[in-house]
């Protein structure tokens, strides 16, 4: 099966309006900045995201929420976004709050076919209303379902046409979970290779999780909070 496409909006060209979409990074760190961009320039609608975070006023997912486009988020942070906190006061845009290690947990269980984990997080609190629990070795558990996403929008270092993924430093964080998740996943890449010219032993994901790849271009790599000591 030929994975490579010409680009982001050849990779994005299906994905409908209403579509339950995962979207890797964490803040603005190893965001599909193409795929984003190429989602706006679609005009797709009725979005349900799933992200760590909602990106920043004008950059990432942000992007998609100033265009109207995104119906529901399901995060775990969303602080640094102030059209995002507009539209949920507003009443424009349903939330779901999910701590961060449930959302993490609940991508990997897509990612292994699993239909739901039981876990501690949440047990006591807002998060638990309505959820099954169930008590193991004296411990109550919340009963968390795995997410069911449509497609897995991710962004890696390296990736060869085979679909075999390298993510960098801190970018390794919700992609390679959401790569395997996702019933199409989409990945671009900084450098696109051939197969063979990735070493086997630093690959994260490998290609039988990715059904599209293509290499991006023209990455601003923003950073989302720049702290930096004084001169003395």
């Amino acid at each position: 099966m030929k994975k490579v496409v010409a680009g982001a909006d050849a990779a994005v060209h299906d994905i409908p309006s209403g579509a339950i979409l995962m979207l890797g990074g964490f803040g603005l760190c190893g965001i599909p900045e193409n795929c984003i961009a190429a989602l706006v320039r679609k005009g797709v609608n009725n979005l349900t995201c799933i992200s760590n975070n909602a990106g920043v006023d004008g950059f990432g997912i942000g992007l998609l929420l100033k265009q109207k486009q995104v119906k529901k988020m399901i995060s775990s942070y969303v602080g640094e976004n102030a059209e995002f906190e507009r539209q949920l006061l507003s009443g424009e845009l349903e939330v779901d709050l999910v701590p961060q290690g449930t959302l993490a947990t609940r991508c990997m269980a897509a990612g292994y076919g699993m239909p739901a984990v039981f876990l501690l997080a949440g047990v006591g609190t807002e998060v638990a209303d309505g959820k099954e629990t169930r008590e193991f070795n004296g411990k109550t558990y919340l009963l968390e379902h795995a997410f069911d996403a449509d497609y897995a929008i991710v962004k890696a270092w390296k990736g060869d046409t085979m679909g075999n993924l390298i993510f960098k430093d801190t970018a390794r964080n919700f992609n390679p979970l959401m790569a395997m998740a996702g019933k199409i996943t989409i990945a671009e890449v900084e450098e696109l290779v051939q197969p063979g010219q990735l070493d086997p032993n630093h690959i994260h994901v490998p290609g039988v999780y990715v059904h599209r790849i293509f290499q991006g271009t023209d990455y601003e790599k923003r950073i989302e909070q720049r702290t930096v000591r004084k001169r003395d």
